[in-house]
């Protein structure tokens, strides 16, 4: 960096703050200018340097240095970069397209949570960035796309010996017995047997759109 226009336009600007004065003023302004060369580029160089160690401090592994090469100054920026963004394979895939009805009318639920079910459900919520209501408002959604691709709902529930033709009435409260020892999705731990489950839990209430 060519510090010499600098020096220039500072020393000319001292001579035409003087050239209003008399002789004696501008033969001093004359004097001073040759002489204020050292002082302006020591001054130049530093303000430079403070620079360089702001501008260090808002990187990330880099250091930014200023060197003198012979009356001129280099700025040398040395260190590691920062590593480069993760590729697209291991990039997080996008969340789930919405389905053709999101555009729809939005209706209040209340969904019943045991409370470990709730719990883990707004951890997962919280590391995805979004509300527990919107968790639970895209989960449902996956699952009516699933629909299409023939998930463990569209399946006919047939219930283990004894327990699903036994007269007892016991066929709908162990839904998770059905074909091959698995129910719908919302017969597992913390659905209580949606819409009726039974046992302690947390209510969550939510808008869906429909």
């Amino acid at each position: 960096m060519d510090l010499n226009p600098y020096i220039d336009q500072l020393r000319e600007d001292l001579t035409s703050a003087a050239a209003a004065g008399d002789d004696q003023t501008r033969q001093t302004a004359a004097v001073l200018s040759g002489a204020i060369e050292p002082a302006a580029r020591l001054a130049i160089m530093n303000a430079l340097s403070d620079l360089a160690a702001e501008v260090t401090t808002n990187l990330d592994g880099q250091v930014v240095d200023l060197r003198l090469d012979g009356r001129d100054v280099r700025v040398v920026v040395s260190g590691s970069s920062p590593p480069p963004p993760a590729s697209d394979e291991e990039a997080e895939p996008p969340p789930p397209p919405p389905p053709s009805g999101d555009n729809g009318d939005i209706s209040r639920i209340t969904l019943r949570l045991v409370e470990e079910i709730k719990s883990q459900a707004e951890q997962a919520a919280s590391a995805q960035g979004v509300s527990l209501n919107t968790f639970v408002s895209q989960a449902v959604q996956g699952a009516l796309q699933g629909r299409g691709r023939g998930g463990p709902w569209d399946r006919p529930r047939r219930g283990r010996p004894g327990h699903g033709h036994g007269g007892h009435g016991h066929g709908h409260s162990h839904g998770g017995h059905g074909r091959g020892g698995r129910g719908g999705p919302w017969d597992g731990p913390g659905f209580g047997g949606w819409p009726g489950g039974e046992g302690g839990g947390s209510r969550v209430r939510g808008w869906v759109q429909g």
